[in-house]
């Protein structure tokens, strides 16, 4: 690849990763302090996520593949965020809030399918190329993360107390405006359907994939990528507010370790994969989601605050080891022609509908044990472990393992 459109297109998965990282994370505590949102407020704000990964589906097949540029369909999306984000900004009232952080959520959620096809588009071999591009997204999360702890202070004590942590809406909005403007000079990426071309319904929004759910071994696996979400729902949800509460230094710094491990694992993932198999490493993964909650329940901010961090660390295993996993057997069972709407399924059915139900369940179980002086963290973090065991324990029993070719 050209090392101009190699630096142009980590440039702007730089910048995708730093808006998404430069909020979301520390969303829970600013929603907590600053609106004084319930868990169930706080969830429902976190399941426009899903929404936004529900609805995006119909924005990239309904318009970006059969009308427009990808990498204009992008700038826009970035200039309207950024004009959402900096409305949220300025809103103290949740009521107000809730309608600019959806709208945001729609509008965003298609940019991450946006930018890879504009990187695609630019690839010769993009099993060789993407990972060396899609990796500084990952340090565009972690260079956010960095900033907020470490460089603006936003989340310590004195900071969530005078309430800067509304600052990372201001940064974002500037982030999204910079990327918005830049996205219309990057490279062009036309329409993948000629809009006189037509095309079923089912064929524009990818559903052609749900033929694979006859697959006996692919709905097992179909389920319980809805299943383990509702776990991981917990950690994006309370992770921030519960290390912020129980007095954490720099918490949002601290957990850029996990997209540091994650960085690590994939590099492992191949060697775990091809020596124990498919079956084995998602087991993993789901065991590592189990085994980080027991961490953060037993784990404090003093003299057992490896814990929490070695829980933080695990994020590696937590999602390469199934997520990542789960993307390539999904490849590996799809047609030539399905492999795009097979992908697309599965992140319907991960950020779309097991999120939605994660984290409705995280808001509720969060109001259960919440109380005058806080929160039962104990009891919130052994909810998501137990939940994850169990989702282990049918997958071994249910998954009838079969050998699946790992392709870097």
């Amino acid at each position: 690849m050209n090392t101009t459109i190699r630096i142009r297109l980590s440039l702007m998965m730089f910048l995708e990763f730093f808006i998404w990282g430069g909020w979301f994370v520390t969303l829970g505590t600013y929603l907590a302090n600053n609106l004084s949102a319930t868990g169930s407020q706080i969830a429902t704000v976190f399941t426009t996520q899903s929404w936004g990964a529900i609805i995006a589906p119909f924005v990239i097949g309904l318009v970006a593949d059969r009308y427009f540029n990808a990498e204009r369909i992008l700038g826009v999306l970035h200039l309207i965020g950024a004009i959402l984000m900096y409305q949220m900004y300025h809103t103290d009232n949740f009521d107000v809030f809730y309608p600019y952080v959806l709208a945001y959520m729609i509008a965003y959620m298609p940019t991450l399918a946006l930018v890879n096809s504009v990187s695609f588009n630019q690839m010769k071999d993009p099993a060789k190329d993407f990972s060396s591009i899609r990796v500084f997204g990952t340090i565009g999360w972690i260079a956010a993360g960095l900033a907020i702890s470490y460089l603006f202070e936003w989340d310590s004590v004195t900071g969530i107390s005078q309430g800067f942590l509304q600052n990372t809406f201001l940064v974002t909005a500037i982030a999204s405006a910079v990327l918005g403007l830049y996205s219309f000079t990057l490279p062009a990426t036309p329409p993948k359907i000629a809009p006189g071309v037509k095309a079923s319904v089912t064929e524009i929004l990818n559903f052609d994939a749900l033929k694979l759910l006859g697959d006996r071994n692919f709905l097992m696996f179909f389920i319980a990528s809805i299943l383990i979400c509702i776990p991981l729902a917990f950690y994006y949800q309370n992770a921030n507010q519960f290390f912020s509460e129980i007095g954490m230094a720099n918490p949002t710094g601290k957990m850029t370790i996990g997209q540091a491990s994650e960085v690590g694992f994939m590099l492992l993932l191949p060697v775990f994969f091809k020596r124990f198999g498919f079956k084995a490493t998602l087991l993993a993964g789901m065991l590592a989601w189990a085994l980080r909650y027991v961490l953060f329940a037993y784990g404090n901010a003093g003299e057992l605050s490896f814990m929490l961090i070695t829980g933080i660390a695990l994020h590696g295993i937590c999602y390469d080891f199934f997520f990542v996993s789960g993307q390539i057997y999904t490849n590996s069972k799809a047609g030539d022609h399905q492999k795009s709407a097979a992908q697309g399924l599965i992140t319907l059915a991960t950020y779309g509908v097991g999120m939605l139900i994660g984290f409705a369940v995280a808001g509720l179980i969060t109001d259960t044990y919440t109380h005058a002086n806080g929160h039962g963290w104990q009891s919130i973090w052994l909810f998501p472990a137990g939940f994850a065991l169990v989702v282990m324990v049918l997958f071994a029993l249910f998954f009838k393992n079969e050998k699946i070719e790992y392709k870097a």
